[in-house]
């Protein structure tokens, strides 16, 4: 299966950003939203990154920011009056804080909605940002990809 692509088509954002790199693609996405959206997107962008150093930002979907670490930790999707953070194994996260605001009838799934005026709790979230990436990374099934032995 081939890999979704990092660069943006024209026809995904309507834009010409060919060559442009997942990283900067979310940087213009978050130019160009001129709002609270773009700020919040931008905080939970770093928090991730804080929590996360190795983290690897893609841009996937025509158009949806994607962070990695040996699998989806989460996506950040924009919306009217909302930013989503979407943890693609959610369900199995436990969330002791009760982040998880949406998408919580789903069996993989789980998700944070933050309006705009909503404040973070910092700590929570690189809490259960860690705890996604050591599900992902204690249950690689045989086969896949080799971790790095640079340690």
């Amino acid at each position: 299966m081939k890999k979704a692509t990092a660069v943006m088509k024209k026809s995904d954002s309507g834009e010409g950003n060919e060559g442009a790199s997942p990283s900067q693609l979310i940087d213009a996405r978050i130019e160009e939203l001129h709002d609270w959206r773009g700020e919040m997107l931008a905080r939970v962008r770093m928090l991730i990154r804080q929590a996360e150093p190795a983290v690897v930002e893609e841009w996937k979907w025509r158009g949806v920011p994607v962070w990695e670490r040996a699998g989806i930790i989460c996506t950040g999707e924009t919306y009217k009056s909302v930013v989503k953070l979407t943890f693609a194994k959610g369900a199995s996260l436990a969330d002791p804080s009760g982040l998880f605001n949406s998408s919580l009838d789903g069996n993989v799934r789980r998700a944070i909605d933050f309006h705009e005026g909503d404040e973070i709790d910092e700590e929570a979230l690189k809490a259960l940002i860690r705890s996604a990436v050591t599900l992902n990374t204690s249950t690689r099934p045989a086969g896949s990809r080799k971790k790095s032995s640079n340690a």
